[in-house]
């Protein structure tokens, strides 16, 4: 069985401990207290509450599961392409698309946009020291 301190659960979900704690002290989210008294979340009960948040805050009808939102870092433009850099999380995306979709999207550093990904291959990697 994984567990995972409030910490680690809030990396996880992309928020703050403090956020975690609200949802663990509101009873949205299941805890249990350790031998020491730390509350950790059973690795099941995160990934049910990260499903569900994901489906509240998904929109729209679309084939694409992989959404990150985050805010606009960089925007290089040349006469056809662009280069928008997004940081979501401790995540960084790059997206290569035409100027003319940069435009109407008036996508520049500090505005707030999700990133959806569509993707035939997709890599998985295992944290270290993790069952």
């Amino acid at each position: 069985m994984v567990r995972f301190r409030i910490s680690e659960a809030a990396e996880l979900l992309g928020v703050s401990p403090d956020t975690v704690r609200r949802w663990i002290d509101a009873g949205k989210l299941p805890a249990e207290r350790d031998e020491h008294g730390h509350r950790l979340v059973e690795g099941t009960e995160l990934a049910a509450f990260a499903r569900a948040q994901h489906e509240q805050a998904e929109g729209g009808e679309t084939s694409a599961r992989n959404r990150l939102r985050g805010i606009v870092t960089a925007v290089v433009k040349d006469g056809v392409m662009a280069q928008v850099d997004i940081q979501a999380g401790p995540f960084r995306i790059v997206s290569l698309m035409s100027r003319e979709a940069v435009d109407e999207l008036d996508l520049r550093v500090g505005s707030v946009a999700t990133a959806v990904i569509k993707s035939t291959t997709v890599v998985v990697e295992k944290a270290p020291g993790r069952r």
